[in-house]
Formats: C-alpha cells, sequence, structure tokens
C-alpha cells in the first residue's frame, strides 16, 4: 500500500530562485506540449506518444532553448508522463473504463497557481536534516515524522501562501489495531457535523466562518491596490496565508476525527451524500464547503485501509431520516422547520410505535442498520407488520388500501387523499365536506386544504389542526360524495 508524507522545508534565497526556474521549466514543457496535442486534435492527427513528445519538447528543445539545461531534467520527464496519464485518464472516462465522476481533458498551467515537480530514482538524497536535489543544492527539511521505508519519488511543491513543501511516497503496510467489536454509523449533517448512532454529536471546527469578516477585509484591501504593484502582492500573499490557515484547521479536524473513528470501531458506515450537487444550491455552498464531508470520506477510506477497518457506503437514496430506527416505519419528508406539535426542528415522533426520535441520531442508527451493513447490525430492526390487517377493496379507486402506504384518488369529486397507514391517516374535521372544491392530502405529517387551482404547486395553503380521523366514516363518505 503506498502512502504520501509530507514535510514542510525551507529553502534560501538562492534555491528559491532555482526552485522557480525549474517550476517554470516543467509549466513550459507542460503548456507546449498540451497546445501542441490540441493543434493535431484540430488537425485530425492522433496524440503523439510520450517517446515522441520527450524527443520534440526536451531533447531537441534544449538545442534551442539553452535555460532548459540549467535545470534537471527528471522533473521534465515526469511532467510529460503526467500530462501522457492525464490524457489517458480522459479517455478512459470517455469510453467508460474509468469509472465515477467524468474526467475532463489536462487544462494548461499558470504561475499564479501552486507549483510541483516531481525527483525520482537516485536523483535526489535524503540526509538527516536536509535533503538534496539535483542543480538546487541541500535544503532544510523539518522532519515531523520518519518516514515508514525508502521513498520511491519526492514531489517538490509550493502553494499560493509561498510555503514549500516535500512531500514522499512510500510503501506501507496494513496496521492490524486489537479487534473492538463495535460498529457505528454516521450522519452527516451541516448543524452538526457528525451525528453518532451511539448519540454522540460532534460539532464541525467552521474555520471558513471563524475567519469571514477577516477573509473579507483582506480581499477589499487586494481588489483596491494597483495590478502589478509590491502592495497588490502583499495583499495577495496576506489572502493566501489566510486560506492556507482555514485548509490546515479543517484538515487536522477531519485528520483527529477520523483517525479516532478507526482506532474505536472495527466497521464504519458512511452515507453516500452527492457533494458536488448539493454545493450548486447558493444558499448552502458556503456551510457545505466549510464541512469538508468529501475529506472525511476520503480519509476515513485510506485509514480504513492502512488499519484493517471495514468501511461501508450505503446507497444515497435510502430513506434514513423518514425510517423509524425502531420499528421501521417510513413516514412523510420531514420539514427542517416547525410545522406541527408533533415535528419541532430537530424531533419528531413515529406515528405508528409512538417512539420519540432525535432526527439526526435515528438516521445515524437507520445508517447502521441499512441493508448493505445487516450482517454487522448492532440494533436490530424490528419486523414491522402491516397496519391494516384486512385492506378494502373499493372499485371506485384508482389503487386499493394495501400495507403501509395506499393512495386513493375519487373519480366523480376534486378529491384526492394520500395515506400512509390507518393510524397515520390525520384530517382537520372528520365532518369535512368533501364535495367542495378542496383537496385534502394526508401524508402522515400535515394535512392541507388547498383550492382547486393550487393543486399543482401547493406553495399557498392553510395550515389546519390535526385530529385522529375516524376510519370508517371518512370511507363511506367518499364513497357517497363519489357516487352522488
Amino acid at each position: 500500500m503506498k502512502a504520501r508524507y509530507k514535510y514542510r522545508i525551507y529553502p534560501n534565497h538562492v534555491q528559491i530562485q532555482k526552485l522557480s526556474q525549474l517550476f517554470g521549466c516543467c509549466r513550459y514543457v507542460w503548456n507546449q506540449s498540451l497546445a501542441h496535442c490540441n493543434q493535431l486534435y484540430a488537425d485530425g492527427i492522433k496524440k503523439p506518444s510520450y517517446t515522441d513528445l520527450t524527443k520534440q519538447f526536451i531533447t531537441q528543445a534544449k538545442r534551442e532553448l539553452l535555460w532548459l539545461k540549467e535545470v534537471a531534467s527528471t522533473p521534465l520527464q515526469q511532467s510529460l508522463k503526467d500530462l501522457d496519464q492525464a490524457y489517458k485518464n480522459f479517455f478512459n472516462s470517455c469510453t467508460g473504463k474509468r469509472k465515477g465522476i467524468k474526467v475532463k481533458p489536462p487544462k494548461f498551467k499558470s504561475r499564479k497557481s501552486k507549483q510541483t515537480a516531481r525527483f525520482v530514482g537516485a536523483n535526489y538524497q535524503i540526509n538527516q536534516d536536509k535533503i538534496y536535489l539535483p542543480k538546487v543544492g541541500k535544503i532544510k527539511i523539518v522532519w515531523s515524522r520518519p518516514l515508514a521505508s525508502q521513498p520511491t519519488s519526492v514531489t517538490i511543491i509550493r502553494d499560493s501562501a509561498n510555503r514549500y513543501f516535500a512531500s514522499f511516497v512510500v510503501e506501507t503496510c496494513a496496521e492490524h489495531l486489537p479487534k473492538s467489536n463495535n460498529s457505528i454509523g454516521i450522519d452527516l449533517g451541516i448543524s452538526t457535523f457528525a451525528t453518532l448512532s451511539t448519540g454522540e454529536k460532534i460539532k464541525a471546527s467552521l474555520p471558513l466562518k471563524k475567519n469571514l469578516k477577516k477573509l473579507a477585509k483582506f480581499q477589499r484591501k487586494l481588489s483596491r491596490a494597483e495590478v502589478g504593484s509590491k502592495r497588490r502582492e502583499k495583499a495577495r500573499l496576506k489572502v493566501a496565508k489566510l486560506h492556507a490557515k482555514i485548509k490546515d484547521v479543517r484538515a487536522d479536524f477531519l485528520h483527529k476525527l477520523s483517525t479516532k473513528l478507526t482506532h474505536k470501531y472495527d466497521v464504519i458506515v458512511l452515507e453516500d451524500l452527492n457533494v458536488s450537487g448539493m454545493i450548486k444550491n447558493r444558499k448552502l455552498a458556503r456551510a457545505i464547503s466549510d464541512l469538508g464531508w468529501r475529506q472525511f470520506r476520503t480519509l476515513l477510506e485510506g485509514k480504513a485501509e492502512k488499519y484493517d477497518r471495514d468501511f461501508r457506503v450505503i446507497n444515497r437514496w435510502e430513506p434514513t431520516t423518514r425510517k423509524c430506527s425502531c420499528c421501521g416505519f417510513k413516514g412523510g419528508k420531514k420539514d427542517l422547520g416547525v410545522s406541527c406539535g408533533m415535528l419541532r426542528k430537530r424531533e419528531w415522533t413515529c406515528l405508528n410505535c409512538g417512539a420519540f426520535h432525535d432526527r439526526d441520531i435515528n438516521a445515524a442508527i437507520n445508517i447502521l442498520n441499512a441493508e448493505s451493513v445487516v450482517e454487522t447490525v448492532i440494533q436490530p430492526i424490528t419486523k414491522v407488520e402491516s397496519v391494516i390487517e384486512n385492506p378494502v377493496q373499493l372499485s371506485l379507486f384508482n389503487e386499493v388500501a394495501e400495507g403501509q402506504r395506499s393512495i386513493f384518488i375519487g373519480h366523480g369529486a376534486a378529491v384526492r387523499l394520500a395515506v400512509k397507514s390507518k393510524q397515520a391517516a390525520m384530517m382537520c374535521q372528520p365532518t369535512l365536506n368533501l364535495s367542495s372544491n378542496s383537496v385534502c392530502l394526508i401524508d402522515g405529517w400535515e394535512s392541507r386544504v388547498v383550492s382547486k387551482s393550487n393543486v399543482g404547486r401547493m406553495s399557498k395553503y392553510r395550515q389546519i389542526p390535526h385530529t385522529i380521523i375516524d376510519w370508517d366514516r371518512l370511507l363511506s363518505r367518499i364513497e357517497e360524495e363519489i357516487v352522488n
């Protein structure tokens, strides 16, 4: 198993200049090769291989551009290998060989973004407190932890905050931790970052929210500075350093939480969330991005593999919030706001068994007890028996009452009635005049009476008090109205 070990390095002024030259040469080789491939594609010619690109943009280019000889050749070759791999990923994604999100074609690199250069083989040397790079020199490095094994490559990174790092790729083995025989389901949220099936709630660090005013102040100064001036570069550096701090605080929180969970539990179950789709909501995009859900899942996957733990992801369409964890009854869609006395902001009561649930804890238990992880269930789901023992057969309706969910649609009157079960059916008044141009929707949580013209949009309705329906009286009343 391969792993990355990242360390901070501190080059001097001369080495910073040499590293900038190295980054510029790698960027030049990448951009020129990419432009050449794009031109060939426009002309209908097949993309050249890695060997052809190396001959043209490294070997022949060094005869004309002497400054390419002033840097090491290995990072230039690795830059072309990365371009070749990027094209392979793009083609495999287009043909369906590569699963997951569609990969876009490679883009041109900018000097303003993060810069990288990779050394492989014996082109670098590791010393006690320094690392030697060819044509750069010995750079001071801080070993925050020892390397697991001899590294196969090292990547020199400069981020937007002008910080330098050395990232080593090493071969590691799985660490077998003692078994705890514990399983956990995790429900991710916005108000609470993670809710565990044990009832524990973990608050998020929210580094962006805490530094939002300072970030806005720095960005205002940056926008007012003259383009190309030294003050603008100083202002840009302040913004970049603050963004780097926010990123580090978030990563530290996620690393500590993922490590704690993988050490404590043998089986970890998480819900598959469409994060890329959720951040398209402009009202929630900043809050979701500040939490780092996807990064948390990636860390859990990697550490579960490292510590020999079982990590599972359930289907995103599993009704974890609407389903009662005690009896398995599926209620209506839960509203985040206060809709009635039975449903407060984060709690609700099951209409089938009467159990009172915390919204997030109930979802976490359902995530743990999902069908994909049924073999590791700690809290078994109670088998749900049919609420209506003898379904009523009415030929006047499109669908017959059956099981937990029954739908009745009247033919002769403007009446549409949708109920979850006999006990869950609720209505404003047992003596509701069904012959009026009104529609009563009974979804187990709300009763709404709207005019016939507003049935489609359901945006305007008058909320009405709830009482338990007289089932037999309702059925007879509906039948009478439709017959008449």
